[in-house]
């Protein structure tokens, strides 16, 4: 168990961190801003008996900067497999260990997944440590609907697979979010304007930090903008969902079968006016059927 002397430092003022029941601690960490983190979870990361990092030397300079002398290992996508069995035995033992990723809440595009379905599914105790998220820090700014959205993360690297995962969220209506490396930015943008269409969209780069900066526009505005352009850090992109389709009048399109059906073969007629109108060949054949019937 984590002892109550262990302490951390705020401005300089001393805190001593409580002890901490046996379990795992998910806590999130700041995306740039290193002020940007909770007391409770500088409290955990004082007080726990060991902290995973997903690079021990990125979360140094969390840790340093407010003092805390933990022990570190590392924990990342080539080890945390391995490494998931001996940890659930040490909460399993009593352990109050801390799990956080080199930027923002963990497991969102970063390690631990196995760690939490491995604990999960010997109902080992694990809590949750909320704070700093880039998806959501940028979809508040976006403008763009927050009722309903959905994260994908990294898309795949190459041209191919990026556009057929691109083109299975096509048709999704919930605003869409995505993250990017930045020698990769303009080649996305580039595809999410083709495959999606020219829908609003953001680009949010270095969020918290110094030179935070979002952009807004089209896919294809933002996708000119950023073609051959060179950016730091990796980017949070926002984009509209797909607009409702406009349902057609029955009359008119019934209108338009009739006439397709009197210069071609119904078949043809059914398919050019499912096209056309974007309906269902089911519904546009059963109409046909019905028209004729009546002739």
């Amino acid at each position: 168990m984590a002892g109550d002397t262990r302490d951390y430092f705020i401005a300089g003022t001393r805190f001593f961190a409580p002890s901490l029941a046996p379990g795992l601690y998910v806590v999130a960490t700041p995306i740039g801003n290193l002020r940007d983190i909770t007391l409770r979870a500088l409290e955990t990361l004082a007080a726990a008996d060991l902290v995973l990092c997903e690079d021990t030397r990125t979360s140094s300079r969390l840790l340093d900067h407010y003092g805390i002398q933990a022990k570190k290992q590392s924990f990342h996508e080539h080890n945390e497999r391995e490494r998931a069995a001996d940890i659930a035995s040490r909460i399993a033992a009593g352990a109050a260990i801390a799990l956080i990723s080199d930027a923002g809440t963990p497991l969102l595009s970063d390690p631990g997944f196995p760690l939490i379905r491995a604990l999960a599914e010997q109902d080992l105790p694990i809590f949750p440590l909320p704070g700093a998220s880039a998806l959501l820090s940028a979809l508040v700014i976006a403008g763009l609907p927050t009722d309903a959205f959905a994260f994908h993360g990294f898309l795949p690297n190459k041209a191919g697979q990026r556009a057929n995962a691109l083109k299975k969220h096509a048709d999704s209506r919930e605003t869409l979010i995505f993250y990017e490396s930045p020698r990769r930015l303009a080649g996305t943008l580039a595809a999410m304007a083709e495959i999606l269409g020219d829908r609003q969209a953001m680009v949010a780069l270095e969020l918290t930090k110094r030179f935070e900066r979002s952009h807004r526009g089209t896919l294809a505005e933002l996708a000119a903008a950023f073609a051959g352009a060179t950016t730091k850090g990796e980017a949070v992109i926002v984009v509209a969902g797909a607009a409702e389709p406009t349902i057609p009048d029955a009359a008119d399109w019934q209108a338009a079968l009739l006439d397709a059906m009197q210069n071609q073969p119904l078949r043809a007629a059914v398919d050019e006016i499912a096209t056309r109108f974007n309906l269902k060949r089911k519904d546009v054949y059963d109409a046909a059927l019905a028209l004729k019937h009546e002739d």
